[in-house]
């Protein structure tokens, strides 16, 4: 959920790149920071293991939208791909808002992307979260492979119901921000429709009308 900070009057948002390791969830997240501009981006922190690793920062987006006086501010974070970091894992994705699976186009990554994918699901699970609830955008990554993995058969066996995805070549910033803005205007109109379905109870509890400008932001 999203998290409200009052002394600085923020609404943060959590944005996670999961996937398996050398997909390219680091390249995605490294892709972006470069891409924005100093005042609107802090530090970028890795914490390394000894094969993998998890970066972060926060941002304000370029036009930021305003929750009743709250300026929104997003929190981008990668997940470590390999099992055995399943606890680091499970503590990322706590209170995650939003989510960019990171598909491998290598052929040779086949199994590893499906791991992933499983890992992701039970990892949700166990934080007793469901995906229904949390938007998700695809991205297939390293799409400039000589012999990358037919888009076609990525969408069959990773996407079957259909949510948004991109194609991309991280290092290069390839699909990189495309991803990015989909998802954040997924994660802010469901933020949305949450408020205006608050609104609607507290307006029926107390027996009053809710108004299209009492329900807005």
């Amino acid at each position: 959920m999203p998290t409200v900070n009052e002394e600085t009057l923020e609404v943060q948002f959590k944005l996670v790149f999961s996937g398996s390791a050398l997909s390219g969830k680091t390249s995605n997240v490294a892709a972006v920071h470069a891409a924005l501009d100093e005042e609107q981006r802090g530090d970028l922190i890795s914490l390394n293991t000894s094969s993998d690793r998890t970066l972060f920062f926060d941002y304000l987006p370029v036009n930021p939208v305003l929750i009743e006086g709250y300026q929104t501010k997003f929190l981008l974070y990668t997940v470590p791909g390999q099992v055995v970091y399943n606890a680091t894992r499970e503590l990322v994705l706590r209170g995650v808002d939003g989510l960019v699976f990171v598909a491998d186009s290598d052929p040779d990554r086949w199994d590893a992307n499906m791991e992933a994918w499983q890992n992701l699901l039970q990892t949700l699970q166990n934080n007793g979260r469901d995906l229904s609830e949390i938007p998700l955008v695809f991205q297939y990554n390293k799409r400039d492979l000589p012999n990358a993995v037919p888009l076609a058969e990525l969408e069959r066996q990773l996407n079957p119901h259909g949510f948004p995805a991109f194609e991309a070549a991280a290092p290069a910033g390839k699909g990189v921000l495309e991803t990015l803005e989909v998802l954040s205007s997924e994660v802010l109109r469901r933020f949305h429709l949450r408020r205006e379905e608050e609104a609607r109870e507290v307006s029926t509890r107390h027996g009053q009308p809710i108004t299209e400008a009492s329900a807005s932001w």
